[in-house]
């Protein structure tokens, strides 16, 4: 199984890897841990049941222009819970421009034990951004500035993205690229825009520790490489409450510097504190407040996340242990 194992899951993060470049802007949120599907398609169908996810996230609450984004992702099993399919949606804005994107996912999921608590998921998702920048609103101190002239009002593109995800009850890790072809839609003439996707990179991995019969606690650590600046990492920590209530806290830094980039970007970071609470066994709420610690005026300015989950039991599902991830 070890063999089988590393067959399959070597040649896909060499193709990752492999997919280096900068982003412009890309949607930013705290509670991830909760829904991997926001970062990782391979995640479609993990709980084995069908979810709908929905967050709202005000970034630097009262700076004009300040990041809003809103997402909402569903996703569930067919096929005897070999296939995860997912949908997801998110609307983000920053100042004068605005992202509109819709993914369709699709995930195969290999069972690596005879029960298939542990599984290797191999997951790809298609569909496209619309990117629209509203130019009355810009006010640039160069009228002729050339990246504007050729600017579109709006702009729609193809993007897809792909990862693969590995869990068992107590352990998951991932790795996941993002943007992997709108960058090469934006080359032609024809389809020009004024901000350029290029791929991201997310590496995760996490576990949950039984500390008492009543408490866990859950460390995962996030990696994210978008080649241009600093490599960031969230180092993120729950602690789970009798099945019911999750409270924890993440902070975010900068690992690695590139050169020329400013020496203040690259000490900027943030901590955020979470609470996630179970209603019932199909609805949980959740709340994030994240803090910029350095490295931008913004730091004064807090940021507020809400988010919503809920779940449809599968009457005819086969017992699931509990899903922590």
């Amino acid at each position: 199984m070890t063999s089988k194992f590393y067959k399959i899951i070597l040649p896909i993060i060499f193709f990752l890897s492999f997919q280096s470049a900068h982003a412009q802007h890309d949607a930013q949120f705290s509670q991830y841990m909760f829904n991997g599907i926001y970062i990782n398609p391979a995640y479609a169908g993990y709980k084995e049941q069908w979810n709908l996810n929905m967050f709202y996230r005000t970034q630097w609450a009262g700076l004009p222009g300040a990041p809003k984004t809103f997402s909402a992702a569903v996703d569930g099993v067919v096929n005897d819970g070999r296939v995860g399919l997912g949908l997801q949606a998110v609307n983000d804005q920053l100042g004068a421009e605005k992202n509109t994107a819709l993914y369709g996912t699709y995930a195969y999921r290999i069972p690596m034990d005879a029960d298939g608590n542990k599984r290797l998921a191999i997951g790809l998702s298609v569909g496209f951004i619309q990117q629209q920048l509203n130019l009355k609103a810009l006010n640039p101190s160069n009228q002729n500035d050339a990246l504007l002239m050729n600017a579109k009002g709006t702009s729609i593109m193809p993007d897809a993205r792909v990862g693969i995800f590995y869990n068992s009850e107590r352990f998951y890790a991932g790795v996941s690229a993002d943007n992997i072809i709108s960058g090469s839609f934006q080359k032609s003439d024809k389809l020009r825009t004024y901000l350029p996707l290029k791929p991201n990179m997310f590496y995760t991995v996490g576990a949950l520790f039984p500390l008492s019969e009543n408490i866990s606690l859950k460390p995962s650590i996030l990696v994210k490489e978008d080649f241009a600046g600093p490599t960031s990492a969230d180092l993120n920590a729950f602690v789970l409450f009798h099945e019911k209530l999750w409270i924890g806290a993440s902070y975010r830094t900068a690992v690695f510097n590139k050169d020329k980039i400013a020496n203040s970007l690259s000490k900027s970071g943030a901590v955020a504190g979470m609470v996630d609470f179970f209603i019932n066994s199909k609805l949980r709420i959740g709340y994030a407040y994240d803090q910029t610690t350095n490295g931008t005026g913004a730091n004064s300015f807090s940021t507020h996340e809400v988010s919503i989950n809920y779940t449809w039991a599968n009457p005819k599902a086969r017992m699931l242990s509990p899903r922590y991830f």
